[in-house]
Parts: structure tokens; sequence; C-alpha cells
């Protein structure tokens, strides 16, 4: 038990029960390597495009970083806090 990794993204992804004894179930289930596993969804994506999205964000953000000036960032955080804290909770 203690060699085995913990399967987080299968966790986090599984749709729970609401039911006290169905989950507890569920946890037995999962814990002991007894459930079943959802099928994975085929990537359907286009692998050129992956691709090149990743060549681009590897370097997008240090080029904008490197283009803006102290103010205009300043100006830019400035109004990310605005909406973060506009937002009704």
């Amino acid at each position: 038990m203690l060699g085995q990794a913990c399967d987080t993204a299968h966790m986090a992804q599984t749709k729970r029960p609401r039911d006290a004894n169905q989950l507890a179930w569920q946890i037995v289930q999962e814990a002991t390597g007894q459930a079943a596993r959802p099928a994975e969804k085929p990537d359907t994506r286009n692998p050129a495009a992956v691709a090149l999205a990743k060549l681009g964000a590897s370097k997008g953000g240090l080029a904008r970083a490197a283009a803006l000036s102290p103010a205009k960032r300043r100006a830019i955080a400035k109004k990310a806090v605005a909406a973060r804290w506009a937002k009704k909770r």
C-alpha cells in the first residue's frame, strides 16, 4: 500500500454520490483499487496545432514581460486587482 502512487487526477474527475453509504463504498473501492475506471476520452486535438501552441506559450509570457515598462505592468496589475475585488461572491 505504501509503494502505490496516489492517482489524484482520476479521483478529482470522478463524480461521487451524495448518499453517505454509497460514498463510503466508493471510497473503499477506490482505496483498494477495485473501482472500475472510466474509459479515457481520446485526444481529438490537431497534433500540429498543439505543438505550435506549446512553442508560442513557452516564450510568449517572457517576451511580453520584457516588452512592458514597469509603469504599464503596474497599471495592468491594478486593473486585474480591481476586477477581482469587484466580483460579487
